[in-house]
């Protein structure tokens, strides 16, 4: 890759990164499912008014829109306004890669071969790392809610990879637009009218560059720039840089809102970064004829390696 274009990759994994920080700081503004319900707002609006008619079969869009948008998104928002610190979630959200992999074995029949074997079983010891770090600081259900994210994400992978779509950028604004409403209703149901009004009422300049921020910085530009890196460098080039979300997620959430980083959770994020990064790079094997494969080693990679910003 040129150093623009590396440097481009590594500022898309910081945005990522810091936008778990962005998260804490708005959930101290809004509940939870009203805080995605607005994120997906404000990315889909006005930007589906410029990207064109959808360009792959609405069954996609609203099968991502839910999994990635009202699983992923709603459960990774709520695991953290349960007390999931920052860092800890850029983390443990990064097993995604294996509920993909895994997904995919059923799903798409890709037999997994012994390395990617390996870095699921690596990535998975982590994940029990992670899980007892969060059992000695504090309690486990944002922990559980944060890996069900992560399952959601999986899902949102392999719909997406199904999907194939041409124009990543449209595809993503349109998928945008599926969760507003139901989030919105979700957040009505379980978090009360009263508590969403009285957010809204609340809201200040900082409550509104938490959105800005999370819905045009993390969303928009960092998915554009992602797709605009995958157009002109294979997958397998592109997608190492993922692994740096969680370092930029945790030293961030150290440096800003003072999280620290005890040695468990140093040991679970080597455990996790090591067992994504084979299980993400380890290229997969059709099962056979009538299988359904992910492109060869390149589009196996590309499952991971088109995941839209946390």
């Amino acid at each position: 890759m040129r150093p623009v274009h590396t440097a481009l990759a590594v500022l898309v994994a910081a945005v990522w990164g810091f936008n778990f920080v962005v998260i804490e700081i708005g959930l101290g503004h809004f509940p939870p499912l009203l805080l995605s319900a607005l994120r997906f707002l404000v990315a889909a609006l006005p930007a589906v008014f410029f990207v064109g008619r959808p360009k792959v079969a609405w069954k996609w869009i609203l099968g991502v829109g839910a999994a990635l948008g009202i699983a992923k998104f709603g459960l990774l928002f709520t695991g953290m306004a349960a007390g999931m610190p920052a860092g800890l979630s850029s983390l443990v959200l990064q097993v995604q890669a294996v509920f993909t992999a895994l997904l995919a074995a059923v799903v798409l029949r890709e037999r997994p071969g012994r390395v990617r074997l390996l870095g699921m079983g690596v990535a998975l010891a982590g994940i029990g790392v992670a899980a007892v770090d969060r059992g000695l600081s504090g309690p486990v259900t944002g922990f559980v809610l944060v890996v069900a994210a992560a399952a959601g994400w999986g899902v949102s992978n392999v719909l997406t990879r199904r999907a194939a779509p041409a124009d990543a950028l449209n595809f993503m604004v349109w998928v945008c637009t599926v969760p507003v409403l139901p989030l919105f209703a979700l957040s009505l149901l379980l978090e009360g009218p009263d508590r969403d009004l009285a957010a809204l009422r609340a809201l200040d300049w900082s409550g509104v560059a938490v959105i800005v921020y999370i819905a045009w910085v993390s969303t928009v530009f960092g998915f554009g720039a992602w797709s605009y890196l995958l157009r002109r460098y294979p997958a397998s080039s592109v997608a190492p840089f993922s692994l740096l979300v969680p370092v930029f997620g945790m030293s961030s959430a150290a440096l800003v809102l003072g999280e620290g980083v005890p040695a468990l959770r140093w040991l679970a994020a080597l455990l996790l970064v090591g067992g994504v990064g084979l299980t993400s790079m380890a290229p997969a094997r059709p099962a056979g004829r009538g299988a359904v494969p992910l492109g060869g080693a390149e589009g196996s990679r590309a499952v991971v390696a088109v995941s839209p910003a946390p």
